[in-house]
């Protein structure tokens, strides 16, 4: 049922597989490393294995990443061969079938969710991404592991060095029953040397150390280090194939909305910007107002670097701030086309933003002046950092806001750009 000798598994993940015998078992490091195919492995023969008592467990961020990241692969007969047969699932439900055995699926998005490990006895736990889970939620799971011999299996991408799963455990492995095996993109043995330089190429600064060495490594300083004015900002633009719009929305706060571009010379161009600072202006806006300002924005506005242009633009979408609930509805009411909220990761927007720059694919054009003031002052909070958390400080960051809004939404829309052209701008 499960021949090992079918995958083209590395020493690291075949010994990985065969000493995760402890209470904690951590499997951590780069994106694609080989990690997490070692790490189901390990779990299935535990689940093979397990006595009667005590339930089976996987945790994830929600119910849907459990799916994409754990089932999805162990039901795929081109990875597992045979073995995808001996697991079953209905998407949406809370419980799998593993080799016969019940396993309960929890979802773990906040600090509520520690509720739900209330009260049950466990004797097998799988954590996926942990360190996106609480730690509260993590310490609870530990203390709900209490048949004899039972084990955690949790695997992870490195976070900042001051992360409670790095310094509460990776750090004190030696006083812990616990092993840790650490995975670098080098050890996936099944990777094309293509594929390992297109996703090298997609990860800078912060993000590669992490994300491509596998490194637990602290954000500091200017989030966007690359940034370059000369090399960054542009005074004339190129024709352009299409457009979209990303918005922060604020009232006693600055209101943001910026015109991204796609150039016909395969970069993305921030074209235009529109902002309203209530505070300076000493005057509020409501969601009526807003609206029509930025529709009459959109339908005034010509291309600077071509004079035979007409006014006007239509954006594809409009990502708009997910809070801004009102200010959506108002839209639609106006009949705004292309309307929806705006994937608000955080920490992932601000690596597709940087990845752009570094590679030279991401300009702006000098009249966007609030975008082009905060930028160079956008920057971690050193607070949160020294809690193990990477967040910006949230200070002039309006206009950052709204380029992280409609940058990382339109990324499937720009990610070949990054492999298909590495050359700076001239």
């Amino acid at each position: 049922m499960l021949d090992l000798d079918r995958l083209p598994l590395s020493r690291k993940q075949l010994r990985s597989i065969g000493q995760a015998t402890a209470r904690i078992n951590i499997w951590h490091g780069s994106v694609r490393s080989g990690k997490t195919i070692a790490s189901l492995l390990a779990f299935v023969i535990a689940v093979a294995t397990a006595g009667p008592s005590g339930l089976i467990i996987i945790c994830g961020r929600s119910l849907q990443t459990i799916e994409r990241n754990c089932l999805e692969p162990l039901m795929d007969a081109s990875l597992f061969g045979p073995l995808s047969r001996h697991i079953q699932h209905t998407r949406g439900a809370t419980t799998a079938t593993i080799l016969g055995r019940t396993v309960h699926l929890i979802g773990a998005a906040d600090t509520r969710a520690e509720g739900r490990l209330r009260g049950l006895t466990a004797q097998l736990a799988y954590v996926d991404e942990a360190t996106l889970l609480p730690e509260g939620f993590w310490t609870q799971l530990l203390a709900r592991l209490s048949v004899p011999g039972a084990r955690l299996m949790a695997t992870t991408n490195p976070d900042s060095p001051r992360h409670w799963l790095k310094a509460g455990y990776l750090d004190r492995a030696h006083e812990l029953n616990l092993r840790a095996w650490h995975f670098k993109l080098a050890d996936n043995p099944s990777l094309s040397p293509a594929y390992v330089a297109d996703l090298t190429a997609e990860y800078v600064g912060l993000w590669r150390r992490r994300m491509i060495d596998g490194a637990w490594v602290v954000a500091e300083g200017a989030i966007y280090d690359q940034w370059d004015e000369d090399t960054h900002v542009v005074s004339t633009l190129p024709p352009m194939r299409r457009y979209w719009v990303g918005l922060d929305y604020g009232t006693t706060n600055p209101f943001a909305a910026l015109l991204l571009g796609e150039g016909a010379d395969d970069r993305m161009y921030v074209c235009a910007e529109w902002r309203h600072d209530s505070r300076a202006a000493h005057r509020q806006m409501t969601d009526a107002q807003y609206s029509a300002a930025v529709r009459a924005w959109l339908a005034e506005w010509r291309h600077p670097s071509d004079p035979t242009a007409g006014a006007g633009v239509m954006p594809e979408w409009t990502f708009i701030d997910p809070s801004a609930a009102s200010f959506i509805q108002q839209l639609w009411q106006d009949g705004h086309p292309g309307i929806t909220r705006a994937d608000n990761s955080v920490s992932d927007g601000i690596r597709s933003v940087s990845s752009l720059l570094a590679a030279g694919r991401l300009l702006v054009h000098c009249s966007c002046e609030g975008l082009l003031s905060e930028l160079p002052g956008y920057s971690w909070d050193p607070a949160a950092t020294a809690k193990g958390e990477d967040r910006p400080i949230k200070v002039s960051d309006h206009s950052a806001d709204a380029l992280r809004y409609v940058v990382h939404s339109t990324g499937h829309e720009w990610r070949h750009l990054l492999t298909a052209h590495q050359e700076p701008p001239t």
